[in-house]
């Protein structure tokens, strides 16, 4: 089509004269009537301007640079569902996945000075002549410092502590055997250790969930190895979900608690500085059954005891183990961005208790959702906290309110 006739067209198109108006119940379509009125033939029109008849039809009149803009913007914003597509994914859960059945809550009495003896009728139970063994079982990634508070805590009431690494994460990186380096720090639990080492599967392109329930059903034989027996007690937890010492003493005192017992925990992210909810739960308490219990970090009961102990996620001491965490563990497709692994930005992050994956919080509900986002306030409370934490304060100061700065290497 020549210049001027295109023109021409155009002029004819914004002069209102019905070119894309077809009746008079104003519907809109390229009719013969309109062609008729330029003079031209449809398929003369058509074929002239190289099919741009047939599209200003269908886009209803938008001009050259309106197309060439959409052009341009559906790639974009291809790209940026695919970018935030876990971000999306969080915004529409109360869409897609129902709220989870309630647990049932066992309220959880605890004073220092109350007997044991009245502490298991309060909750319904009996005392027993003598307690159960215990058995504290865990996948080790990198987390010595929280590996030592845990062990503290628990020391006074676990017959054996059982530990499983590996030279894999989960997300399938090659790592070092850290806790065989430091294993001279444990030796208040050496007599009483089980430790084992299972070889990575450095299957690229598997999803990180896979290598997680290979290592765990490794610790599974472990605990075999170990030598629990029927009735004894078993922690399942990750090594920042720490079980009180009361709350063990309990358990393995009285008769009466459910077989499989999960453990409601505070939820610190960073540090105890930032109390983020009460509702940690994957942590849990079996009485071990032959055949039957099999070592998971899933909901396997619906009963769940108040106030039981601490998970804090992502407490490390050193910004090189917030970088090594961010790309190693199962959730590795949350780090969308280089920049999110730069230390600058990750220790700001610390301090002022934003989301290290700049994530949406996860929530059943649109209230729930907005009830959670920004920042996590910061707590002044140091009232109950492990007890090695007070203890040795100044060795674990980054781990106490007002200590947000971490060390560099």
């Amino acid at each position: 089509m020549l210049e001027g006739d295109f023109k021409i067209m155009c002029t004819v198109m914004r002069s209102g004269e019905k070119v894309f108006t077809g009746g008079e119940d104003g519907s809109r379509y390229c009719s013969k009537k309109t062609d008729d009125a330029s003079g031209n033939s449809p398929g003369k029109d058509c074929g002239r301007t190289m099919g741009m008849c047939k599209l200003k039809c269908i886009l209803r009149g938008m001009d050259m640079k309106t197309c060439l803009f959409l052009l341009m913007l559906v790639p974009f914003c291809f790209l940026g569902v695919y970018m935030n597509r876990v971000n999306i994914s969080y915004l529409l859960r109360p869409f897609w996945e129902l709220p989870p059945k309630p647990f049932h809550e066992i309220l959880h009495y605890y004073y220092e000075n109350v007997s044991m003896d009245n502490l298991c009728k309060l909750h319904g139970w009996s005392i027993r002549e003598y307690p159960r063994r215990v058995f504290d079982a865990v996948l080790f990634n990198n987390e010595v410092d929280m590996l030592k508070l845990r062990w503290k805590e628990l020391d006074p009431c676990v017959s054996e502590f059982i530990l499983l690494e590996s030279n894999s994460t989960f997300s399938g990186l090659p790592k070092p055997m850290v806790f065989s380096s430091v294993r001279d720090r444990f030796k208040f639990v050496e007599p009483r250790l089980t430790y084992g080492q299972v070889p990575g599967r450095f299957k690229k392109g598997e999803d990180p969930f896979v290598e997680e329930a290979y290592q765990r059903l490794a610790l599974d034989y472990l605990i075999k190895q170990a030598g629990i027996q029927d009735d004894d007690l078993l922690i399942m937890s990750d090594v920042d979900e720490i079980p009180s010492r009361h709350t063990m003493d309990l358990l393995r005192w009285c008769d009466g608690m459910p077989p499989i017992l999960h453990l409601r925990l505070r939820n610190y992210l960073y540090s105890f500085e930032f109390l983020l909810d009460n509702n940690s739960w994957r942590a849990s308490v079996h009485i071990y059954a032959s055949g039957k219990t099999r070592y998971a970090h899933l909901r396997q009961s619906n009963d769940i005891l108040a106030d039981a102990g601490w998970h804090c996620s992502f407490c490390f001491r050193h910004i090189s183990e917030f970088i090594f965490k961010m790309k190693a563990y199962s959730h590795v497709d949350r780090v969308r961005f280089s920049h999110y692994l730069n230390p600058k930005r990750i220790q700001r992050v610390i301090c002022h208790g934003d989301d290290l994956f700049n994530l949406l919080p996860e929530a059943h509900t649109f209230r729930e959702m907005i009830g959670k986002m920004g920042p996590i306030p910061h707590s002044y409370s140091g009232v109950y906290l492990p007890a090695y934490l007070l203890q040795n304060a100044d060795e674990y100061k980054f781990l106490l309110p007002g200590n947000c700065l971490r060390h560099g290497d």
